[in-house]
């Protein structure tokens, strides 16, 4: 298991290192410069202060250079450097904004799941029923609304009917728990129920399909009851695709939270690349994707080993 997770990690660096080399690279190539827009903003800017602003930003020298420049900062001193516009350093920013999106995360998981297993597992022990029916019609339903959508009609109906709307100012947690969990709950519920259609659908599958193995024919024939044959013996070998999907839909948080997080006004990280991107400023969207790559990699690490876990004759060796 150690040699497996050193090599995974020895692993980890150049895929990090393709990543960052992309983000850097392809921020650059959309339309509009970030030289541009602040010329723009100064109409009396002349050919000298665009040079200016190219040397004050370091845009000054071949995008491999600054490249190189920005990746040893990371390494050596941990430093994305400022952002472009408003000269304030984007690991700070990134440390500020990172428990608005963890939280919200962290909620539509918890409501993914929640609804997902329980649903699934009935579906599939009760198949071909009504409850089934139901169950994989509110699947789709999930799967066929889209979340933005979703997010505006929540915040456009209730301003209309009752004149409310969500609060502008983040609540944190530490100030008002009940406040801060009425900011979260309604994005990651909609983040949530979307997450949960595929996750949901694939436990019935896998169930289906576990319930069919002569070990579960065994234990009920031995008349254990069905909680016990469910939980104990079924449901864990079933986990083991599911668990993978988890890992997939990490991205899909980060995803999500750029659309929830400007629908309902949540500072986090999703709202910050977005308002990097309008802005062409390249630290803060290079910052935060590098994040996300980082993430999804250590998840699907972490998702590898769970396997161990679900499945006892699963091992990890190298020759």
């Amino acid at each position: 298991m150690r040699t497996y997770i050193i090599r995974r990690l020895i692993l980890i660096i150049p895929t990090l290192l393709v990543a960052t080399m992309t983000v850097f690279a392809v921020i650059r190539f959309i339309p509009g410069s970030v030289i541009e827009m602040m010329v723009d903003e100064r109409e009396a800017a002349t050919g000298q202060t665009l040079e200016g602003i190219k040397r004050s930003l370091g845009l000054d020298v071949p995008i491999h250079i600054q490249y190189v420049r920005w990746l040893s900062g990371i390494v050596l001193r941990g430093d994305f450097g400022n952002s472009m516009w408003r000269g304030t350093p984007v690991a700070r920013e990134l440390i500020e904004r990172l428990p608005v999106t963890i939280e919200l995360g962290t909620l539509a998981v918890f409501f993914a799941w929640i609804v997902a297993i329980p649903v699934g597992v009935y579906s599939a022990m009760r198949q071909d029923t009504v409850g089934d029916y139901l169950s994989r019609s509110f699947a789709i339903l999930n799967l066929a609304v889209p979340g933005f959508w979703l997010g505006t009609m929540v915040i456009v109906f209730p301003a209309l009917w009752w004149d409310f709307s969500p609060p502008v100012r983040l609540i944190r947690f530490t100030e008002d728990p009940l406040g801060n969990l009425g900011m979260f709950i309604i994005p990651a519920l909609i983040m949530g129920m979307g997450m949960s259609a595929t996750t949901m659908r694939m436990t019935r599958t896998m169930m289906l399909e576990v319930l069919r193995n002569d070990y579960i024919r065994t234990a009920w024939a031995k008349g254990l009851r069905e909680r016990v044959v469910i939980l104990r013996h079924a449901l864990k070998n079933a986990l083991i695709p599911i668990v993978t999907i988890f890992g997939m839909q990490v991205d899909l948080i980060v995803g999500g939270a750029v659309i929830m997080e400007q629908i309902f006004g949540l500072p986090g990280l999703g709202r910050m690349m977005l308002e990097g991107v309008n802005a062409r400023d390249y630290p803060i969207v290079s910052a935060v994707m590098v994040f996300v790559a980082s993430v999804v990699l250590g998840m699907n690490l972490v998702v590898d080993l769970t396997y161990s876990f679900l499945d006892p004759r699963m091992k990890y060796r190298y020759r």
